[in-house]
């Protein structure tokens, strides 16, 4: 498997920074808080720093009626009941697909980011559309995955695509269908436009998240791995959204150095997840897959905030999380092989593209 500390680009840039504080990309900017203190200022400090922009690129705010300045909503987490009703719903349906591909493609290697997609989107959406039926449940998880592949080539793109284009056209299409889906569905906790961003979110970055558990299970060494180490380790290693930005609201100081309004501050889970401050084990041992570091109980998972922090942490993060272990338990009870190296994609977060698994057909017994 590639190392995100050899994959160059954006990330190879980022994981080369100082981490003593307030490093620069370039000489006005943007910034990146490489320390836990200054990151949680960052993310916490709405009226300071607030979030910069939207998730189609569009400069359409109206999913948002909240109180910052940019007027971007917070959304709650998710409660208990909603994670268990998603977690069931995750286990069936991933067990499902499975079953599904042994049957219709007998001893071929799983797809791991497209078999993910089903089990993930329609475990998301049980645990958000409770008052749904299951079939408005599937509608509206093939309506997301449709709207996530459209905006795949807009997130990607350099630039902005045009609002006339191509690439912007399928993107409305998409997004105005799954909206129209969403309201039909009762008992819907926000509008059609914001229930559907958060929507996107929390089923585009399972699927990244869940292929890279996977992926690092089936590289892993043999032996007897802890389902919830093992999600803690992939989130550190690999947190599918590896950087997250925040726009200064106003000229203000950061770690002595002056932020002018309007610059921009990142955050970066994926760097602070390899600081042997917050993280177990030997500093140069770091960016090994390594699930029993977290044997030790004097270091706290999660510290690196991979779910992020303050009025925009992800509300779905106590379900994405729940899914992992649920899917970690089911990788640790088989054989799992890489049939071929994966690689880093950045274009969109990170992703581990190609990964294709082969998967023993009986249970391991540990």
């Amino acid at each position: 498997m590639d190392s995100a500390e050899s994959a160059g680009g954006r990330l190879g840039a980022v994981l080369a920074l100082p981490r003593t504080g307030l490093a620069s990309l370039g000489p006005h900017g943007p910034w990146v808080a490489t320390t836990p203190a200054l990151a949680r200022r960052v993310l916490t400090e709405p009226g300071t720093f607030d979030f910069p922009g939207d998730v189609s690129r569009s400069g359409d705010l109206s999913a948002s009626r909240g109180d910052t300045r940019s007027g971007h909503l917070g959304f709650a987490a998710l409660g208990a009941d909603a994670v268990a009703r998603g977690t069931a719903r995750f286990t069936s349906e991933w067990d499902a697909a499975c079953a599904d591909h042994e049957r219709s493609a007998p001893g071929t290697p799983y797809d791991a980011m497209a078999l993910l997609r089903a089990p993930v989107g329609r475990a998301t959406c049980a645990a958000v559309l409770p008052e749904a039926s299951e079939a408005q449940q599937r509608a509206v998880a093939d309506r997301v995955l449709a709207w996530i592949d459209a905006l795949g080539p807009v997130i990607a793109a350099r630039r902005p695509p045009a609002r006339w284009s191509r690439t912007r056209r399928t993107e409305q299409r998409a997004r105005h269908a799954l909206e129209d889906t969403l309201r039909e569905v009762p008992g819907l906790d926000g509008t059609p436009q914001q229930v559907a961003t958060m929507l996107a979110a929390g089923i585009q970055v399972p699927i990244a998240a869940g292929a890279w558990l996977l992926a690092w299970l089936a590289d892993h060494p043999t032996g007897r791995v802890d389902p919830v180490h093992a999600a803690w380790e992939t989130v550190r290693l690999t947190p599918p959204t590896w950087v997250t930005a925040r726009q200064a609201a106003r000229d203000c100081d950061l770690d002595g150095q002056h932020v002018p309004a309007g610059g921009l501050v990142m955050v970066s889970p994926l760097l602070l997840g390899r600081r042997p401050d917050l993280v177990p084990g030997e500093p140069d041992d770091l960016a090994r897959f390594a699930p029993e570091r977290w044997d030790d109980p004097t270091r706290r998972p999660g510290a690196w905030l991979p779910f992020g922090a303050g009025p925009h942490a992800c509300p779905g993060r106590n379900l994405g999380l729940a899914m992992l272990v649920a899917l970690a338990s089911w990788g640790v009870r088989h054989d799992l092989r890489l049939v071929e190296p994966v690689r880093i994609d950045q274009s969109r977060g990170i992703a581990p593209l190609p990964c294709r698994i082969e998967v023993a057909t009986t249970e391991v017994t540990t």
